[in-house]
């Protein structure tokens, strides 16, 4: 515990959020939130200085899903915390615990419209927009309080962003107490009952299947067991890859966009849903999907037990404690489940098979790029093709490993997503690369900024296909006439150097692995532009 009595605010938090295990803060000082740096100036505590807010939200969330651990940012007054909503708002969506500071006006100041400097109408209520925590510290002794209710609701619940201000006048105001980290929540537990009877209806099915969600991370290896032991094939989200490894017999790919797969799922006698919204972006169903059989639920969000697919069994639990629970309840014994393998494999090869040219060729820049990349390469993705091809055909082993921004689906991710991540995960046998069409990636391209002046060992690949490739595809399915879709790239050879960046064109299916090895070989950043257009 650090002693914090005769420091302001912003040097007691430092030192506060030190002793809950931050190690990590992304942000950019300004004249609103310089007391924070006082604090961490001799902290021990390691600081990014990023090019944008939005960048510092994104590498934070890319630090938190790599690691399970939160990603912490600070910011500033009104614009600061309006240009983070954007990654605040993609960790809402997709359940990542991130913890935003932003300072605020002084306490007198708020919502009187007196025109200063950052003035924002309502600022707390605007992060609680894409927050599950938001608070405003209006005196010194509310802090401690505030960031301990914050980090608990990380483990409490849903993990999501919280958001804590802090007036300028509070920050700089004087402690009076020690603060100290508070233990965190324990995580929920099943009810027995339910788990009984979720066990033998499992038990007793013939066709069962399991969806493993972005929540089922903590089931990681207990959910792979408990698919053997009921004979269920394993289909995971596009967040869910690798909680089940790929290469497990009953695994299929994460291919729920395709009407085969859902029709498998439909025609399940039962299905175990875990850690999953069942929504839109995981299905590319409006509505609810038309299951035949029972569902099975397990989530640590009650709303989803009860929302639009409701739920047969519902089991409010942490994942990983609900698994192991129903592991334990359905003792040494096999279930009645007929899937095999061979069933896992079909599925995967009628969807191969259903793929239309342009899939296939990107199938083909996929299993080049994971032939030449570590089986625990962190991959950070944007929203382009080819990143939503390698949602279903880019195989992983383990959780953590394919960063993909599913439910908001915000342009600019994949950058500075892979720069966080970078910063959290170490050694030469888990490189971390940005995956990013051409357009998406100058969303936030300043920060390559970043990974250069940190030296990171780090390999953005590009896949230009000069232009905006899936609106052109939309635009032809509903009739719209081609506009505002084929803006200038810029040189990225250039762009490359000016930033500092290894630069490796790659224009033949056959120069992908040599570039990747060459990329690794060397180290440091890299950039590998994939000409999409020439490949073909």
């Amino acid at each position: 515990m650090a002693n914090n009595a005769g420091r302001n605010v912003g040097g007691a938090l430092v030192s506060l959020l030190k002793d809950y295990g931050v190690d990590t803060i992304f942000g950019i000082p300004g004249v609103h939130n310089n007391e924070l740096y006082r604090g961490l100036l001799n902290s021990g505590m390691r600081h990014i200085l990023t090019r944008h807010e939005q960048g510092a939200g994104f590498m934070a969330d890319g630090y938190a899903r790599a690691t399970g651990r939160p990603g912490v940012c600070f910011t500033i007054t009104g614009p600061g915390l309006t240009n983070i909503m954007t990654p605040m708002g993609q960790a809402y969506s997709d359940s990542i615990p991130m913890m935003v500071f932003s300072s605020a006006l002084d306490v007198q100041d708020q919502g009187q419209g007196h025109g200063r400097l950052h003035e924002i109408t309502d600022q707390c209520a605007a992060a609680s927009t894409v927050a599950g925590f938001a608070a405003t510290a209006t005196a010194p002794h509310d802090v401690p309080e505030l960031v301990a209710r914050a980090f608990s609701s990380f483990t409490a619940g849903r993990p999501r962003p919280a958001y804590v201000e802090l007036p300028i006048d509070v920050l700089a105001s004087e402690v009076d107490a020690n603060w100290q980290a508070r233990p965190a929540c324990a995580v929920p537990h099943p009810d027995p009952a339910a788990i009984a009877e979720a066990a033998k209806r499992l038990a007793a099915a013939k066709r069962p299947v399991i969806i493993a969600g972005g929540g089922a991370i903590s089931a990681t290896g207990a959910l792979g067991d408990l698919a053997s032991r009921l004979n269920a094939v394993v289909i995971p989200t596009i967040a869910g890859k690798g909680v089940v490894p790929d290469s497990h017999p009953l695994c299929a790919a994460s291919s729920f966009s395709r009407g085969l797969t859902k029709k498998f799922v439909c025609a399940a006698d039962i299905v175990l849903a875990v850690g999953t919204e069942l929504a839109e972006t995981d299905f590319w169903v409006d509505e609810r999907l038309n299951l035949s059989g029972d569902l099975v639920r397990i989530d640590i969000d009650g709303d989803r037990l009860s929302d639009r697919h409701g739920s047969d069994v519902a089991i409010l639990s942490d994942a990983g404690a609900a698994v192991r629970a129903l592991l334990a309840e359905l003792g040494g014994g096999q279930g009645n489940g007929e899937f095999t393998q061979a069933d896992a494999e079909k599925l995967d090869a009628d969807a191969a098979a259903a793929d239309s040219k342009e899939e296939s060729q990107l199938r083909q820049v996929l299993r080049e790029l994971r032939a030449a990349l570590p089986e625990r390469t962190v991959m950070a993705t944007d929203m382009t093709k080819i990143a939503y091809a390698g949602n279903e055909m880019f195989p992983v082993e383990h959780p953590r490993l394919w960063l993909h921004p599913v439910g908001y689906g915000t342009l600019g991710y994949g950058l500075p997503a892979a720069i966080g991540a970078r910063f959290a995960v170490e050694g030469k046998d888990r490189p971390v690369v940005a995956l990013a069409g051409d357009y998406g990636f100058q969303y936030t391209l300043n920060e390559l900024a970043v990974a250069a002046e940190a030296n990171l060992d780090l390999i953005v690949v590009i896949w230009n296909n000069q232009g905006l490739q899936a609106i052109i595809d939309d635009m032809d399915r509903k009739k719209i006439g081609h506009i505002a879709t084929n803006p200038v790239n810029p040189d990225y050879a250039k762009l490359a150097d000016a930033y500092g960046y290894a630069y490796q064109p790659v224009a033949a299916l056959e120069g992908i692995g040599a570039a990747v090895a060459r990329a690794l070989e060397e180290g440091g950043p890299q950039f590998i532009e994939l000409d999409g257009a020439a490949m073909f």
